[in-house]
């Protein structure tokens, strides 16, 4: 599928942020329309709000069965910030005056999303202590040292199951583990391995878990929070019983329809797309040592394809300035990344590359590359010719044979 750029028809554009969003699958449009222009509301007791209550039922249901989750453990949002913020704010329960009055500790971690650091911040800032676990320069989280953290005050971890710059997949299940035995709820930001890998919610043991639809080429604005049974959290909104009270108002039964259609159509043949990009992820990379010399094109990440996202590619191009190379590619049709598009505004080095301990000159150096399941080997052929041309002109030389 190709997306049509409306707004540069003379352009053939190569899509490889789609770690910041996926265009929207044709099915999943087509499995929402009838509930954008049905009228009627899922809490109504009439014929439209049974037809609207039946579709979100069915949504939930298609949920909970691709994550392991059972239905009433299901709550959409409207994205994977919102989830995150909920399950952190809530999980401390921050709603209630004795935790106000009380801060405790959170261990966490320093490649989280800033959908996830910017509350513990805020959270710091009201006498919370956050203790960040240790990274290995590979990307992934050193288990031992994030469960070392733990002490009698804490209250909460936090640990995502895939990094969105590198695709490193960190050790949730057992640090699950060992936040239970001490007494510890753990969420874990899911929004960049749902929808890509399979995913467990059951099988996992965190307490809670945030996703997101336009990770997975779902609609923008609709994401789900899955809670497991007998958690206890504090909402963040008020004014209605719907979704356990959890996350009131009206639900928009379309978006979630489109969510999990997008959902279904991913893991009914998820083993496939995995294979796939994993072999164009190669393929790229690979390709461009070929093309630009070993030196010149290093991979930051694990060097374990089973620690892999198989969609992430994050490459140092030493000698270059990242902002640079991405003015190049944009202006040669490839849109890319220098690291979270939450964060794109940033003058810093990526958070994750400097706790990854990753050389100056590819820090400064470093693309996120990603791709979607609609992304072909012609794309991949192509970009491979044009992200090349870029680095040899931006460092002043010639492209090895």
């Amino acid at each position: 599928m190709r997306v049509n750029v409306l707004w540069n028809k003379d352009m053939d554009r190569i899509d490889l942020d789609q770690n910041a969003t996926t265009p929207l699958d044709p099915e999943a449009l087509e499995a929402m329309k009838p509930y954008w222009f049905a009228g009627g509301n899922a809490e109504s007791r009439h014929a439209l709000g049974r037809f609207m209550r039946r579709g979100l039922d069915q949504a939930l249901e298609t949920v909970a069965s691709i994550l392991h989750a059972h239905a009433d453990e299901v709550v959409f949002t409207s994205g994977g910030t919102e989830s995150n913020n909920t399950a952190i704010l809530g999980l401390l329960r921050i709603g209630d005056s004795a935790a106000i009055r009380s801060p405790g500790r959170i261990v966490s971690n320093p490649i989280e999303h800033p959908s996830v650091t910017q509350p513990l911040e805020e959270l710091e800032a009201l006498g919370w202590k956050v203790d960040h676990a240790d990274l290995e320069p590979d990307g992934i989280i050193n288990a031992d040292r994030f469960v070392e953290r733990f002490q009698p005050d804490t209250r909460l971890a936090i640990l995502m199951l895939a990094n969105n710059e590198t695709g490193a997949i960190q050790p949730v299940r057992r640090a699950a583990e060992s936040a239970h035995e001490r007494g510890v709820p753990i969420h874990t930001d899911a929004v960049q391995a749902v929808g890509r890998i399979a995913v467990d919610f059951a099988g996992l043991g965190v307490d809670t878990l945030a996703a997101s639809g336009h990770k997975f080429h779902g609609p923008t604005g609709i994401g789900l929070l899955l809670a497991r049974r007998g958690t206890l959290i504090t909402p963040r909104l008020y004014g209605g019983n719907q979704q356990h009270g959890l996350r009131p108002g009206t639900v928009p039964v379309a978006l979630c329809v489109g969510l999990a259609k997008a959902l279904e159509r991913r893991h009914a043949v998820l083993k496939q797309i995995h294979n796939n990009q994993e072999i164009l992820r190669d393929k790229l990379e690979h390709s461009l040592k070929r093309r630009l010399g070993e030196a010149r094109v290093i991979r930051n990440g694990p060097a374990n394809e089973a620690d892999r996202l198989p969609q992430t590619l994050n490459l140092g191009f030493p000698g270059l300035e990242g902002d640079a190379l991405l003015l190049g590619l944009d202006l040669e049709g490839i849109s890319a990344s220098l690291g979270s598009a939450c964060a794109s505004g940033a003058t810093e080095p990526s958070p994750t590359l400097v706790a990854m301990r990753t050389p100056e000159d590819r820090l400064k150096s470093s693309v996120r590359l990603s791709f979607g399941a609609f992304t072909t080997i012609e794309e991949i052929d192509a970009a491979v010719e044009r992200i090349a041309r870029v680095a040899a002109r931006l460092s002043g030389g010639i492209e090895s044979c």
